[in-house]
């Protein structure tokens, strides 16, 4: 099992892996990151190969791409306001994330690229002690290796797809009392190794306008690994494992291009989060055999109900006339976890985000640039009593900054 942690996180994250609420990390480029991940219908470099690898039949036939770069994200600390013996503050977070693109010639109208990327993942720590019986830590890290092909049908359509090599290990810690079942203790760890795919198509009525459907596939991360686990004075120290789905995603896209100068892009993005229904946890044993406290607080299906999302984005891309190209993005982002199951390791809620960034040509191979992007996510607040949470309070601040830096080579 990827640990508890693994499936804790990975819930919460699956949202990423491959997609927009939980902890998706959809931008994975310089250019999506400035466009706030609207750039799948007008895609220009290497990156193409990930975002929509259709578009890979429409770039200089007889050119090479290559991209690479590094994302720092950095996550505030999420407040929780209650009764002052249960409030608290998560700890900060700074995590750097690589992304690598490559576009090979073309042969025919066949042509193939790789990308190496981290879509998405997980890192929540709570010091204070009412949220670290629940999360102390939960960690996920997620990479994914996406080759990929297009085939050119017509000088004004291609279709295009991949396979996912999707890796991923996470950690999971929690450490207190709870009032009923006395002193709790996890330490878990665990990794998986999963297959996917993506497909891509894109039409270009005009030779200003481009239409782009992509689709990533569903794929279910069965986490393997070993937990120890302490409460009610027993302790239970072997293997666990558990499975939790990174959720299909489909993107439906439209751009318009105004004198070679000007872009304006649109996207629609649903995930399919409503697979993720229940964290259901398994050990070597059950572990009512063992001890009730330790079947009660680690052996006991969680109800997780997630939704299926949506998320609407727009991009602009301005190519000034000083080799500096200008993107900014907004986008509007729905959480998938209802208010009965939210919990500690995911406080998530609804977003929006504010992007923006540039690219200069340094020559006519070499280009490089920034970009920015911030999360911001709404305050929210949990009754006390409802299902399967027992929390009673409001989440505030959270949310997400990504600052990426890029270099592209064409040759």
């Amino acid at each position: 099992m990827g640990k508890i942690v693994k499936g804790l996180a990975l819930s919460a994250i699956a949202s990423s892996v491959v997609m927009a609420g939980g902890y998706k990390i959809p931008e994975q480029s310089l250019n999506s990151m400035a466009l706030g991940a609207a750039y799948v219908a007008h895609t220009t470099g290497a990156d193409t190969n990930y975002h929509n690898p259709a578009n890979m039949a429409f770039m200089d036939a007889d050119r090479s791409y290559v991209e690479g770069g590094l994302t720092l994200a950095h996550l505030p600390s999420n407040v929780f306001q209650s009764l002052p013996e249960y409030s608290g503050e998560s700890e900060t977070e700074d995590i750097l994330i690589p992304f690598f693109h490559y576009v090979a010639p073309a042969m025919g109208d066949f042509r193939w690229g790789v990308s190496m990327v981290a879509p998405g993942g997980l890192t929540k720590r709570w010091e204070t002690p009412f949220q670290k019986l629940v999360a102390e830590e939960f960690t996920l890290k997620v990479v994914e290796l996406n080759p990929s092909m297009s085939y050119k049908i017509a000088d004004n359509f291609s279709i295009g797809g991949g396979l996912r090599f999707i890796y991923s290990e996470g950690k999971v810690k929690s450490d207190g009392t709870h009032p009923d079942l006395g002193y709790l203790k996890r330490d878990m760890e665990g990794d998986t190794f999963e297959f996917g795919y993506n497909l891509a198509m894109t039409y270009k009525p005009t030779s200003d306008i481009n239409f782009a459907v992509t689709y990533r596939s569903k794929i279910d991360l069965d986490e393997e690994g070993t937990a120890t686990l302490t409460g009610g004075g027993a302790i239970y120290d072997g293997d666990a494992s558990v499975s939790v789905p990174l959720p299909a995603a489909l993107n439906i896209a439209l751009s318009k291009t105004w004198n070679d100068k000007f872009t304006l892009e649109f996207n629609y993005e649903r995930t399919y989060w409503s697979s993720y229904e229940t964290l259901d946890f398994n050990y070597g044993i059950s572990l009512l055999d063992v001890n009730f406290p330790l079947y009660a607080a680690f052996d006991t299906s969680k109800a997780k109900n997630w939704k299926d999302t949506n998320t609407f984005r727009v991009g602009a891309t301005i190519e000034m006339d000083n080799k500096i190209t200008v993107m900014m993005g907004f986008a509007i982002d729905e959480t998938p976890v209802p208010h009965d199951t939210l919990s500690f390791e995911l406080p998530d809620s609804d977003a929006k985000i504010f992007s923006m960034g540039f690219r200069y040509q340094q020559t006519d191979n070499l280009s490089w640039g920034a970009a920015f992007l911030y999360d911001s996510k709404e305050s929210r607040t949990v009754m006390q009593g409802m299902e399967d949470n027992f929390i009673n309070g409001t989440f505030h601040e959270g949310g997400a900054f990504l600052t990426t830096v890029g270099i592209a080579y064409e040759y």
